[in-house]
């Protein structure tokens, strides 16, 4: 707990000095943009600001590769020779950032922006922390497959060990083989298994403040949208018979509502709204936890421009309480995000691929 609560304090005191920067730089504060840019991607992965001797104030960010294909030629540079948006290249312009979306853009020799637009390919910021994700889940598996192999037959030794039997055991044991059934649950447990592991782990290093950590993954709908898409596919794809029979033919219902058809519209409708659910719940639940702390803090210094510093010094003593609170409970949401997400999608599979249920009287 207590190192929880150390890296909780030591990501507000990463943010509240870019925040102190920028109500210096504009001369005011802009919460909204500074929410919103801290929550949506970006081309280029931003750490801190700092100011020189002479006042003038500079960005550290770790550039990104960006591509581009425009007229089809294929252009790929790095992030930095925008310069933070402030300068062109190649015939490219960076737009946004803050409260609007980062867009890159095609400009003539005299900067005017035209009307076409690059095809943009770019490894963003969300994209970046996909793919650092990947490369420590999957080293984290391999050591444990490691010590299982030098243990074989024996008991999980270490923590990191015991942790990925402990998740994998629960995996199987309490969505697969309930929500599938004990018949189907073998064939779908790698994907629910990988599905899993890879929220919660993204989910974790949403939380840590440091790079390469920090990133709002499961807080993107490009990310949560694939994700739920690749469940619609594996649920419809794996359906049988008794499936789309009962979304097209309804058993129990009169046959006036499927003449009509109100009842198949309904279910069709259904088939397509499960995956939206997926795809908007993980968002929101990761999302609003990001935009609370950073609101918390915000607070600090919409109240100190307008009662001054006594007012923001006061009030940063419950801000920073208040931040450390909501803090520990998305400790404990990054994990029931992904039971959520893992539970739903293993139960849409399961009413995919169940049998009807026979019912045999017994002979007198």
């Amino acid at each position: 707990m207590k190192k929880v609560i150390v890296m909780v304090l030591a990501a507000l005191f990463m943010v509240i000095p870019q925040m102190a920067h920028a109500e210096e730089a504009e001369g005011g504060f802009d919460a909204g943009s500074m929410i919103i840019g801290h929550v949506t991607d970006a081309h280029s992965w931003h750490l801190f600001d700092y100011k020189t001797k002479d006042g003038a104030e500079h960005a550290v960010a770790v550039p990104l590769p960006i591509i581009l294909i425009s007229d089809g030629k294929v252009d790929i540079f790095m992030s930095s020779k925008f310069h933070h948006g402030h300068a062109d290249h190649k015939g490219y312009r960076l737009t946004g950032g803050g409260s609007e979306r980062e867009v890159i853009v095609c400009v003539d020799e005299a900067g005017n922006v035209l009307d076409k637009k690059p095809i943009d390919l770019s490894l963003t910021k969300t994209s970046a922390a996909i793919v650092i994700a990947v490369i420590l889940l999957i080293v984290i598996i391999f050591a444990a497959k490691r010590a299982y192999q030098r243990r074989p037959n024996q008991a999980p030794h270490g923590v990191l060990q015991g942790l990925v039997e402990m998740l994998v055991v629960f995996v199987r044991d309490s969505i697969a083989r309930p929500m599938i059934g004990e018949a189907h649950y073998r064939r779908y447990l790698p994907y629910l298994l990988t599905l899993f592991f890879f929220i919660f782990f993204c989910n974790i290093l949403g939380l840590i403040p440091f790079f390469p950590a920090g990133a709002n993954i499961t807080g993107n709908l490009a990310v949560t949208g694939i994700l739920a898409l690749i469940t619609f596919l594996i649920t419809n794809i794996s359906g049988n018979k008794h499936y789309w029979t009962d979304i097209f033919n309804t058993p129990g219902v009169p046959a006036w509502l499927k003449i009509f058809p109100l009842m198949p519209l309904v279910e069709v409708i259904g088939v397509f709204t499960k995956p939206i659910v997926l795809m908007i719940r993980l968002f929101a639940n990761m999302t609003a936890g990001h935009v609370m702390i950073l609101s918390f803090v915000a607070l600090i210094f919409i109240l100190s421009n307008i009662g001054g510093a006594a007012v923001g010094g006061a009030v940063s003593v419950v801000s920073v309480f208040l931040s450390v609170f909501i803090s520990l409970l998305e400790c404990l949401v990054v994990y029931i995000q992904a039971f959520v997400f893992t539970m739903l999608t293993a139960l849409y599979i399961g009413m995919a691929v169940a049998e009807p249920e026979h019912h045999h009287t017994a002979e007198a």
